[in-house]
């Protein structure tokens, strides 16, 4: 069987993207040939790549095959592909032929992937809206760490892509009250209509006050039950300590990079029995070791993003020939834009 002339992103340098066409051989015993439909940019760990301000020599990812090797230039990254299996390596059931699957691999037009990787679109999703699982199973993992319960107060910085999956799925608690607060004016915007309470400007000069308002926190240590800091900005998670009340769980699901956080510890903090707990999607907590697995917590995620339908979060289709664009958008005009996907294929 012929080989497949395939385009893969690099990332060759500090704001420096590449496409460069490579042969892929044919599929292998156990494999499969996924010729890629769409794939999405993550605004948050992948553009401290694009950035050059992730740690050097770190693992890519500790669990997914896919993105084996360290985080060192040129390098290829992504985890969120939805394709059309193609062709079929020996072994393999030809059913898998034609079939519509999720994957968690870096960019490219065709890649190889053994089946037991890939995931089938459920028939009532489209390509697009699949492209958010990853996100929408991180989410569910915000949630699990956190823990919320009825009638808490719950505070959430950062209004990203994640950050609104995260108050999404908040929304469906019956909490007395969700506060979402994020510097750009449509994130807010797109929180309330998820169904924050309130949406807040935090670089106002009033924000910390505003919300302690919110939260009828009148007393030292009053607060919010729960806070989650998923901006990616350190100086968040000084304002999360402020606002969070006795014995309250700050959830830190932001990855800073080589950013570093300066916190005040030495006043209410210490006072309030505060916990933080952080928070990555790779593991699970040990204590949901009995019932939960990966694998469910996934299908859970399946089911969040059928009942969010996040694809309206999407402001920028961009051809794949034109990714530079892309990220240097994501980059120097974040106002704009909320999900940002690639087009390698008519869907």
């Amino acid at each position: 069987m012929a080989s497949v002339t395939r385009r893969v992103l690099y990332f060759t340098g500090p704001r420096q993207i590449a496409l460069r066409e490579e042969e892929l051989e044919a599929p292998g015993p156990g494999q499969v040939l996924v010729h890629t439909l769409v794939s999405a940019i993550s605004p948050g760990t992948e553009m401290l790549i694009y950035r050059g301000q992730m740690p050097r020599g770190l693992a890519v990812d500790e669990t997914i095959p896919a993105l084996a090797g360290r985080l060192e230039y040129p390098l290829t990254y992504g985890y969120a592909v939805v394709g059309r299996v193609v062709r079929v390596g020996p072994g393999v059931d030809t059913g898998w032929k034609g079939q519509l699957v999720f994957a968690f691999h870096p960019h490219a037009s065709h890649f190889l992937a053994p089946v037991d990787t890939l995931h089938p679109l459920p028939p009532t999703l489209s390509p697009e809206e699949a492209l958010f699982l990853p996100n929408v199973e991180t989410a569910v993992n915000f949630l699990m760490d956190g823990r919320p319960l009825i009638g808490e107060r719950v505070v959430i910085f950062g209004q990203g892509v994640v950050g609104l999956l995260t108050t999404a799925l908040l929304a469906r608690y019956p909490l007395d009250v969700l506060i979402a607060l994020d510097p750009l004016s449509l994130r807010r915007a797109w929180a309330l209509r998820l169904g924050a309470h309130a949406a807040l400007d935090p670089t106002a000069t009033d924000a910390i006050a505003r919300v302690r308002e919110h939260l009828a926190a009148r007393e030292m240590y009053a607060g919010a039950d729960l806070v989650y800091e998923v901006s990616g900005n350190p100086a968040a998670l000084g304002q999360a300590l402020e606002v969070v009340g006795f014995s309250g769980r700050v959830v830190i699901g932001s990855w800073y990079g080589e950013k570093q956080a300066r916190l005040d510890l030495g006043g209410r903090f210490h006072r309030s029995r505060a916990r933080l707990i952080s928070s990555q999607v790779s593991t699970m907590a040990p204590e949901f070791g009995g019932l939960w697995t990966k694998k469910r917590r996934l299908q859970v995620a399946w089911r969040m993003v059928e009942a969010i339908r996040p694809a309206r979060l999407i402001t920028h289709r961009v051809p794949a020939e034109e990714a530079a664009a892309a990220y240097a958008l994501i980059d120097t005009r974040p106002e704009e834009t909320l999900q940002v996907i690639l087009v390698w294929d008519e869907l």
